[in-house]
């Protein structure tokens, strides 16, 4: 069973992480987050699921408007070439839906199968957003804070200009 929004804000608590997580209507895209979200500072983010040529996940966090060249990509973070990974993968490994990709599913990533990239231009914010397991909520936390969660999951991100 994958860990529940409850089970990420438990996480957050054991790990001294202070968030603000302020509840919306579901949102799929980047552009119904901008039209619902209102006034929630730090940089907005997006996430890409992707799986290489060889069977590696890849988990590219960056912000909203980054444009991530799927081709040039590799080269900057060390795969081969990228492909977007299926909704059962992202379900079976991140516990999450489609619409719903977040650096914060890496809490159901027991088996450490994901690399982490985190975009740097996304790391210059001091605050950063993101579903907390779920598109039907935004959660604000610090760009050190998200650093200490993933390693705190048994990954350690690269950060990297992606975009």
């Amino acid at each position: 069973m994958p860990a529940t929004r409850d089970d990420l804000f438990a996480r957050f608590t054991a790990l001294g992480v202070e968030t603000r997580t302020r509840d919306h209507a579901p949102v799929h895209t980047v552009e119904e987050a901008q039209a619902l979200r209102g006034e929630i500072p730090g940089g907005h983010c997006k996430n890409l699921f992707l799986k290489d040529d060889k069977g590696n996940i890849w988990l590219i966090v960056c912000l909203e408007e980054a444009q991530v060249d799927l081709k040039a990509a590799p080269a900057k973070i060390g795969s081969r070439r990228l492909s977007f990974g299926k909704p059962e993968l992202l379900r079976e490994v991140l516990g999450v839906e489609p619409g719903s990709v977040t650096p914060f599913g890496l809490i159901n990533d027991t088996e450490k199968r994901v690399n982490v990239v985190l975009d740097a231009a996304m790391m210059a914010h001091e605050l950063v957003n993101y579903h907390p397991l779920e598109n039907t909520a935004t959660t604000t936390i610090r760009s050190q804070d998200l650093v200490a969660f993933i390693r705190s999951c048994g990954h350690e991100p690269k950060v990297v200009a992606v975009a």
